[in-house]
């Protein structure tokens, strides 16, 4: 039944960590890879400061996440401990919680039709859904990062582009999380420090029903799969510098350095296809955003002191989660930089 959650919710991580604005995309050129000149950190990093949030004596420190980050760095953050310390209680990072409201028999029935809708519909290839330039770029990179694997030549576009950049970025040393994380969780076992999920729930009453719905939406899926080669081609060497910068803690770093445009044509490619309105979960950013504010505010009301997580992007634009405690009244400090 975990084939169902993919296939349905591949994006809803981004949209819990929406991008940030950047430039125009680059226009694709000639296939290539990118050359790398940009050596990324090891060794132990401090990471960037954090967001104070308080109102009559009560405090929320907010670290600010980002993905990609070097896997060769180990994150230790002095402030980060003494807050964590001190605190009385942990927000875990924002996400949404599936439940699928089915039975065991049912979700041994599920597995053969979820796996199916990550395939493209009557067992097309991706030469023969693809655009002659875009599937050449494909199988120059695929060739790089992925090799002989030939049953992804049947996944749909956008799958296939997610396996492709997962790829990249591991054999670029980048890492998905940087161990933040599990270095969280250790400290709040350590400190003895309670850590509250922060999950929105969505529950999908009706599986089958879903997994018809998302085959038939037919996702603009070509464009995310579009959109992740130039991240590839153009984009690395921005990823690894701004992986250096929140390592390094370089928050000017951060605002200057575009991110990619890759991950909100992929959100779009689903939530455009209407799958996600028939299913009654086309505002998960903005239910995901209301549920944060709610645990944040409740958080600031009960403990004097509270440590929280949330994507560097959120906390560097200025219609952010931020903007919103402010607009209510709470005072907001920016780290010193």
């Amino acid at each position: 039944m975990r084939l169902l959650i993919p296939v349905l919710l591949l994006a809803l991580a981004a949209w819990v960590a929406p991008a940030a604005s950047a430039g125009e995309p680059p226009s694709p050129s000639s296939t290539h890879v990118a050359d790398l000149p940009a050596v990324l950190v090891t060794g132990v990093q401090p990471g960037p400061g954090m967001w104070r949030v308080s109102r009559e004596g009560h405090e929320l420190w907010i670290l600010g996440t980002l993905s990609p980050l070097p896997r060769g760095m180990t994150w230790q953050s002095r402030e980060v401990e003494e807050v964590i310390a001190s605190a009385q209680e942990i927000l875990l990072p924002p996400s949404v919680k599936m439940k699928v409201d089915v039975g065991w028999l049912g979700k041994l029935f599920l597995l053969p039709s979820a796996y199916s809708a990550r395939k493209n519909e009557d067992g097309k290839t991706l030469q023969q859904v693809l655009d002659a330039p875009t599937y050449a770029r494909w199988q120059a990179l695929k060739q790089v990062y992925l090799g002989e694997k030939r049953g992804i030549e049947r996944w749909r576009p956008i799958f296939a582009a997610q396996e492709l950049y997962k790829a990249a970025i591991k054999a670029n040393g980048l890492s998905n999380s940087g161990g933040v994380k599990a270095a969280v969780d250790a400290l709040a076992k350590q400190h003895g420090v309670a850590e509250t999920a922060v999950d929105y729930p969505v529950t999908i009453e009706h599986p089958r029903a879903a997994i018809k719905a998302f085959k038939q939406a037919a996702p603009n899926d070509v464009l995310c799969m579009s959109r992740t080669l130039d991240a590839i081609e153009h984009d690395l060497p921005a990823m690894k510098a701004r992986a250096n910068a929140w390592a390094t803690g370089d928050l000017q770093g951060l605002r200057e350095l575009p991110d990619s445009h890759r991950r909100q044509a992929c959100i779009d490619a689903l939530a455009d296809a209407g799958f996600a309105r028939q299913l009654g979960i086309d505002d998960i950013p903005e239910q995901v955003r209301a549920t944060w504010l709610a645990a944040a505010r409740a958080a600031l009301k009960a403990h004097a002191k509270t440590f929280a997580m949330l994507p560097m992007d959120e906390l560097l634009k200025p219609d952010g989660y931020l903007a919103q405690l402010q607009a209510e009244g709470y005072t907001v400090d920016a780290p010193v930089e």
